[in-house]
């Protein structure tokens, strides 16, 4: 994709293909940035992916928390119902989430969107979240609240700083999810001004012409850019969150 970006169309289409570019060209990035929809579906998808990391990672920990450690009535049929709901086809609920967000007004809207996605991804995250919290021990909750700490004072002085590498990994998958997802935009977003970057790719897609397959792979590029630095900055918490609670001591 890399390689691609930075070659000329005659070169891109060239048999055999080059392995690396004979000629470096940034005709492709200055196309894409070019684009006067780049911008907007830059600080659309930002936004979504924002508001579905903090809202999913926050309704996620609560409800794996509350599943962890608390006894209730339901909590096994809350259980069963988490994981029904990951069975269900995502394009057997097109239609009713259409015509949710038609009701309420948010077609075409960046909140619509985000609520869709916090609903999709909530019950997954939660299902991993638990597995973190089920990690720690309660016990070190219950030393602290007989030192006089208070339930929520517990879990806000131990239990959530062990869980901040479980924390970080649930929150990277819901970036990645948001920043990523394209059925759900392009059922949502119909206005050119108001979609996110990977519906923004097509608009290099010329109907019946040629693709400008040299601004695609440059857009796609930009896109796995953010998600690059991401991964290098949190890298280590993501190490630790995969391999929490694996080992018991």
């Amino acid at each position: 994709m890399v390689n691609s970006a930075f070659q000329a169309p005659s070169e891109l289409m060239a048999w055999p293909p080059h392995l690396v570019p004979q000629q470096f060209t940034f005709d492709n990035f200055a196309t894409a940035f070019a684009n006067p929809n780049f911008f907007p579906a830059l600080r659309s998808s930002l936004l979504a992916a924002t508001i579905t990391v903090v809202f999913s990672t926050v309704g996620a920990l609560l409800a794996a928390y509350a599943l962890s450690r608390f006894r209730f009535r339901g909590r096994a049929i809350m259980i069963i119902a988490i994981l029904v709901v990951q069975m269900i086809p995502a394009e057997a609920l097109f239609i009713s989430q259409y015509r949710m967000l038609d009701g309420w007004g948010l077609l075409n809207s960046v909140g619509g969107l985000s609520l869709l996605y916090i609903g999709t991804i909530v019950p997954f995250v939660a299902w991993m979240t638990r597995g973190f919290v089920d990690g720690i021990p309660i016990e070190l909750e219950e030393a602290a609240m007989v030192d006089g700490c208070s339930r929520f004072g517990a879990f806000r002085k131990v239990t959530l700083p062990l869980l901040a590498p479980g924390i970080v990994s649930t929150s990277v998958f819901s970036f990645l999810f948001a920043w990523n997802e394209y059925t759900l935009a392009l059922i949502v977003l119909s206005k050119d001004s108001a979609v996110t970057l990977p519906i923004w790719i097509q608009s290099f897609q010329q109907g019946l012409k040629a693709t400008d397959w040299g601004a695609v792979m440059a857009g796609a590029t930009l896109i796995a850019v953010p998600v690059i630095i991401i991964f290098v900055l949190v890298q280590n918490k993501i190490s630790q969150g995969m391999v929490a609670g694996a080992v018991k001591g």
